[in-house]
């Protein structure tokens, strides 16, 4: 035991030799034929041993270089990921998750509306990770030919109103957005939560003049919350992380608008190992819990 076969090989020729050699006497032809044919086919034997002995010392390298590569993937660096303001607070969270299972790995966030992120994208900004609030958006990135994974949707989001606490206001539905005394404020068209917002308006049948459209729905909320409007259309996330600052109304299904957020890693990734892993913790069942803490329904 503890002795290779390559090693046993020349002493079981060595032994055998001696043992035939032994042989005294003259030996019969027919013995002698019978005799050559068992040394032929021990001769086969032992060299089968050898080979699959070295192809065996030969694999182990291979095996430990599979090891290697397999470690020398695991993710590390600095990860810098552009997502959609309505996703902050949930990705800050999954962002610390990602970093505590991935010792090495810090996670940097370019929060802003998903088309001025995708523009950035397109002009060369560096970033490993899109996540648009919109479709669209992302198709923007895709038809430049700046992604280099399919994009894959990870959550869905729904509008509702806000107002500000208390709803001073006693604003009740879509429709009292349309009163004049009411000051509302959107997002921009080209950004989604505007987009959610015209889908609404259209749904509900009502016109609504804004007094001012935001570049993102952060700048939707902070109006609200600093009281410089009575009501805004934002996600069903927004309200329910503004709990203590707004209240939210409710719009019915059939008013409704719901946007699906896709995700993917870019051409350009500089730490595109990184990327991979971040958007397999995003669709895995930990990124999706976290996301369903905050509010986001899963992906359609």
């Amino acid at each position: 035991m503890g002795v290779s076969a390559r090693s046993e090989c020349p002493r079981f020729r060595s032994r055998f030799r001696s043992r035939v050699g032994r042989r005294s006497g003259p030996v019969p032809r027919r013995r002698r034929r019978t005799l050559l044919a068992v040394v032929f086919a021990l001769v086969a034997l032992l060299a089968a041993a050898c080979s699959s002995s070295s192809s065996s010392t030969a694999a182990a390298p291979a095996s430990s270089a599979a090891s290697n590569s397999a470690a020398a993937a695991k993710p590390t660096g600095t990860l810098v990921v552009f997502a959609a303001t309505s996703l902050t607070d949930a990705f800050n969270k999954i962002g610390s998750q990602f970093e505590a299972a991935n010792p090495g790995v810090t996670v940097k966030f370019n929060y802003n509306g998903s088309s001025s992120l995708a523009t950035s994208i397109n002009q060369g900004a560096p970033a490993d990770v899109f996540a648009s609030a919109a479709p669209s958006n992302m198709k923007t990135v895709t038809d430049a030919g700046e992604a280099s994974s399919t994009p894959k949707d990870f959550a869905t989001n729904s509008g509702e109103i806000m107002v500000e606490k208390g709803n001073p206001k006693h604003i009740k539905s879509v429709s009292n957005l349309a009163n004049p005394a009411i000051k509302v404020v959107v997002c921009a068209p080209a950004v989604p939560c505007g987009q959610v917002a015209t889908a609404i308006f259209k749904n509900a049948g009502v016109t609504v003049k804004p007094v001012s459209e935001e570049t993102n729905v952060g700048g939707v909320v902070t109006k609200i919350t600093l009281g410089e409007a009575d009501a805004g259309m934002v996600y069903v996330t927004d309200v329910k992380a503004n709990e203590g600052k707004a209240t939210g109304v409710t719009i019915p299904a059939s008013e409704n608008d719901t946007t699906e957020y896709p995700i993917a890693e870019l051409k350009s990734a500089p730490n595109a190992t990184a990327a991979a892993a971040f958007i397999s913790y995003v669709l895995g069942p930990k990124g999706q819990a976290v996301l369903a803490s905050f509010g986001f329904q899963p992906p359609a």
